[in-house]
């Protein structure tokens, strides 16, 4: 778009006048389900002309909430990693993410957690690197300078809102976005090339502002201000490039109000460039066809408007695969209790539904993703969410969903992005005319129908097209395609690239994302395919069968190694006593490469600067933690969000509070130094064994305190104990949780232990405070002698290791969040078995449950334990706790004797024991059991009673990996198969 369509929006008012266009493209007409799908493409359809409607952008993500914190800690810590993220994401010729959307932080929680305020106060010098999302933006332009980066708002910081509730805050969010703004150009190179000045999923879109906004971009001539950092040479640039900033409305989520404000506002039509709204992939179809209301966003993007002009029109925020499809493909939710594969609502072919139904009906040309990454601990809302898992930066493991494959079957097969203002860069229109989708719903929608679902692409000088068909039912689809109009030249061969699920027998990826035919014209010059079930295809006239970018699987995953580090708390380490330790002064940290020049280079920066102070491994609920310097200029963790900034807006409305650490940590203690450089007052809190949920309560466990020395233990928020100690303006505070015994300490000293009846058994660290400035200095996590420190490893239900018997219901579609990659197998039959191979000394059997399940445990094809009860449990807890076998692989299967049983997932627990293990009860259990004599006991009675002697006297002759825990089980299962031996009757 020139600049006499951005800025001459008064010019447009003749325009009202205008005749419609054409009128709205009518979509193709509906097909019966078990018909053929007979598909035209046009040559006359194809519409060189339009250049913001109809041109393919491709995909975006967005970054906010949190999601993005540990992307900086894997830059940081496996750089090749990180790296090799950004040229799979946003590297190429085909670009899978053309753009990165940045939903500015106001330390505050409005989703999964909080991204960090660019401004804190009015005063205060914007810093852009404190966001992950502008650094990661930055990073992406080094592979593909043509990335488009855009911001928006949802909450502000509390200089701001006070303003603007009075009804005078125009100045102080027009500066907050500007400082923001140049101070991303400053660092990085780029000028934003969006913004959206109102509110996110507003309902009532603040139109009055959107334009004030625009004015004030527009007319805005000061550069100089020493605030902005800019040299002379750079302000001159920075101008140019910051009045072509465009402008997006209206990010609104149930409602679909912005596109009829538009057709009936000609000085909003003008000033507007991008149209975008969230979760659903319909248009507006209220009123005459004629009227604003009926199809607005075909209208704006067609250019079937009285303006005659097209607009970009987004799904400006939609959902990432739900889970991973690795652990879907089993499920038994397809017809007669038969897999969907990679499909199913929620799954990588709805995602593909989604755009292909969001472009059908309502023209949206770019889907951006909340998030793509997933780069924050799992346990906070709307986990496994996202196309790419990033969550163990100790470790550097990565997990590339197969939706990825199948959303490139969208961008490989095209050119895609933002066309040029001259019109030169070739990028391909989609093909209203040859495009449809019958599948059902709104949001999550549904394939099962076996309705037709494609998007036609093409070259503007339809030289070449592309066409992608989603088939998420269980039945095969037969399309024939034909070519009009089009100069094909001498070779009309078409391609087909597949992906869908394996067969039997397959490797799990054997089918993704491969060439499945070439096909050529029958005489009618149809090219025909019978698509399968469950499964997404590209047709095409590119020759991309020699393609080595077509061809290139996706980083395999590697382990997700332990967070075990040595006392620096850096290197990987499981020989000392130490879990994880953070001084924050981060000597042993090196120097990090960041984006910068647009893209043109990299620099390298200290590791705090890098980051604008963002702490390693802390993922933030709420609030504002920052290393910064003590009284003494000595770095430590400060939370800084105080009573002046508190009454911030938020969805998910908590004092503040930050997590870092392991979900499989197990049996620790935590330490931390706390201190109150706020004289108007200050609490703390250190908790552990946080699994989910968003709160500083969110950990099972806490100690807290003041500077008046008063303390509280509490589980879960709840107060178990309460005390004083001398009133100080610091303490060390330390809470050690082993098994069920939790004992809290101030100073080095117990002041209060409590015994669990019904104890929560692993999970992370948490820091909290109350919305005073607090300082935490010296964080250490450490191993309990005598007590298996973690988990080593989690298997989900779904895991294609886990071998199920028997009848099972095994779900993915709208799964639970707090369930581990959204999936579950419940069981209610007597009978039915699981079976898990694992590595250590033990398994948890994790799950949401009742506690009405009874089982009967073997390892290795020997009885354990029969009729063994379950505990009723919160998601992601153990129902059932397997301890004390010998240090090694096993299998252990467990039958359903009664009751009704949810499997989430199996954790297998660490043969790493420091210090002495005392083995009295177990000797003591022997002593009592004495020498009964095989002949007196029936055969299954003795079978178990025999496993289970054989394993006590094992684990006191020096088993490895034994620790109190396995000690206890072990001498509780001898009891318990000794007062089960029945006499042989004769």
């Amino acid at each position: 778009m020139g600049m006499q369509r951005r800025f001459g929006w008064a010019s447009l008012a003749a325009a009202t006048t205008m005749a419609l266009a054409a009128g709205v493209t009518a979509a193709p007409a509906a097909h019966s389900a078990d018909d053929p799908v007979q598909i035209v493409v046009d040559g006359n359809d194809v519409r060189a002309d339009n250049v913001n409607g109809l041109t393919y952008k491709g995909l975006g993500l967005l970054s906010c909430n949190s999601t993005s914190n540990l992307l900086m800690d894997y830059k940081a810590e496996h750089p090749d990693r990180y790296w090799q993220l950004v040229r799979v994401l946003f590297g190429g010729r085909n670009p899978l993410i053309n753009h990165v959307k940045i939903e500015m932080g106001s330390d505050t929680n409005t989703s999964t957690g909080s991204d960090p305020a660019t401004m804190r106060t009015a005063d205060e010098l914007a810093d852009a690197s404190r966001s992950p999302g502008f650094q990661l933006a930055a990073d992406a332009k080094t592979v593909n300078q043509d990335l488009k980066v855009s911001i928006l708002r949802w909450v502000m910081p509390q200089w701001v809102q006070t303003e603007w509730n009075k009804g005078t805050g125009t100045d102080e969010m027009y500066k907050w976005y500007k400082e923001t703004i140049l101070d991303a150009y400053q660092k990085y190179g780029y000028m934003v090339d969006y913004v959206d000045p109102d509110t996110n999923e507003t309902t009532k879109p603040d139109i009055s502002f959107v334009k004030w906004y625009k004015n004030a971009l527009a007319n805005d001539t000061e550069f100089a201000d020493p605030r902005y950092g800019l040299t002379p040479r750079q302000q001159l640039a920075a101008a140019k490039a910051y009045h072509a900033v465009k402008i997006v409305a209206s990010d609104e989520n149930t409602t679909k109000n912005i596109g009829p404000a538009m057709l009936t506002d000609t000085e909003l039509f003008g000033m507007v460039d991008a149209v975008g709204y969230h979760y659903t992939t319909d248009d507006r179809l209220d009123g005459t066809p004629d009227s604003a209301t009926y199809r607005p966003y075909t209208k704006l993007a067609t250019g079937a408007n009285a303006h005659g002009q097209d607009k970009e029109v987004w799904y400006s925020e939609g959902v990432g695969s739900f889970g991973w499809t690795d652990y879907r493909v089993d499920n038994t939710e397809g017809p007669g209790g038969a897999s969907t594969g990679i499909g199913g609502v929620q799954s990588a072919l709805d995602l593909a539904n989604r755009s292909v139904k969001g472009y059908a009906n309502s023209k949206r040309t770019h889907y951006i993703f909340q998030p793509a990454i997933g780069a924050f601990y799992e346990g906070a809302q709307y986990s496994h969410k996202e196309l790419v898992s990033a969550r163990d930066p100790w470790s550097g493991s990565i997990h590339y969903d197969a939706a990825v494959y199948v959303m490139q079957h969208f961008t490989q097969f095209a050119k895609t992005g933002w066309e040029n203002a001259g019109n030169t860069a070739g990028i391909w229109r989609t093909v209203p005319e040859a495009s449809y989708s019958g599948v059902s719903g709104t949001e999550n929608v549904d394939g099962s129908n076996g309705a037709p679902s494609y998007l036609t692409l093409a070259d503007p000088k339809k030289k070449d097209f592309s066409t992608i068909a989603v088939n998420d039912s269980d039945r095969t689809k037969t399309y024939r395609i034909r070519a009009e109009n089009m100069d094909l030249g001498g070779d009309p061969a078409m391609e087909v690239w597949e992906t869908r699920a394996a067969d039997p027998g397959q490797a799990y990826d054997a089918n993704f994302k491969h060439l499945a035919a070439q096909l050529g014209p029958d005489d009618d010059g149809f090219y025909t395919y019978t698509v399968k079930p469950r499964s997404i295809v590209t047709f095409t006239t590119l020759d991309r069968s020699h393609d080595k970018a077509a061809r290139q699987r996706l980083p395999r995953s590697t382990a997700r190694t332990v967070l075990d580090t040595d006392a620096s708390g850096k290197g990987h380490d499981t020989r000392d006593s130490v879990l994880y330790a953070d001084d924050f002064g981060y000597e042993e940290e090196g120097r990090v490469q960041v984006g910068t020049g647009n893209g043109a280079r990299k620099a390298s920066q200290p590791y705090l600067a890098s980051r604008g102070g963002q702490p390693r491994y802390l993922v933030d609920q709420t609030g504002a933690w920052e290393v910064g310097k003590d009284a003494d200029g000595d770095n430590v963790l400060h939370q800084y969000l105080d009573q002046s900034m508190k009454d911030t807006g938020a969805w998910n409305r908590n004092t503040p509070n930050t997590t870092v650490g392991d979900f499989r940590w197990e049996n620790y203690r935590a330490s931390v130094d706390v201190s109150f450089p706020d004289p108007r007052g200050g609490a703390a809190t250190l908790g552990v064994r946080q699994q989910k949920g968003m709160a500083a309560t969110d950990a099972a466990y806490s100690v807290g305190i003041g500077p008046d020395g008063g303390w509280t233990l509490s589980r879960y928020g709840t107060v178990l104990r309460t005390g004083t100690v001398a009133a100080s303006d610091g303490y060390r505070l330390a809470v050690e949780a082993r098994g069920a015994n939790v004992t809290a300490y101030v100073d080095g000293r117990a002041v209060a232990t409590y015994t669990d009846p019904a104890p929560v058994t692993g999970g992370r660290v948490k820091l909290g405070t109350d919305f005073h400035r607090t300082a935490f200095d010296d964080l250490k996590v450490e191993k309990v002698a005598g007590y298996t420190p973690y988990a080593t490893a989690l298997t989900d239900n779904m895991d294609g290791s886990v071998e199920y018997a028997g009848a099972w219901s095994r779900n993915a579609s709208l799964g639970d969040a707090m369930n581990w990659y959204r999936t579950t197998s419940t069981g209610t039959a007597a009978g039915a078995t699981v079976t898990i191979p694992f590595r250590g000394t033990g398994v948890d059997v994790i799950g949401g449950n009742d506690g009405s399940a009874v089982l009967d445990v073997s390892v290795d094809g020997r009885p354990v334990v029969r009729d063994a009860r379950t505990v009723a449990t919160d998601k992601r807890q153990a129902t059932y706790s397997l301890r004390g076998l010998p240090d090694g692989r096993h299998t252990a299967t467990f039958t359903l004797k009664s009751g009704k049983i949810v499997l989430d997932a199996f954790t297998s627990i660490s043969g790493d024991v420091d210090g002495r293990v005392d083995t009295t009860p177990l000797r003591s259990a022997l002593k009592a059991v004495g020498t009964p004599h095989r002949d007196d006991w029936t055969a299954g009675s003795w079978a178990l009673f025999a496993s289970a002697r054989t394993a006590a006297r094992a684990a006191v002759s020096g088993q490895r990996g034994l620790d109190t825990l396995g000690v206890e089980q072990l001498a509780a299962r001898l009891g318990a198969a000794y007062a089960g031996l029945v006499r042989e009757e004769g």
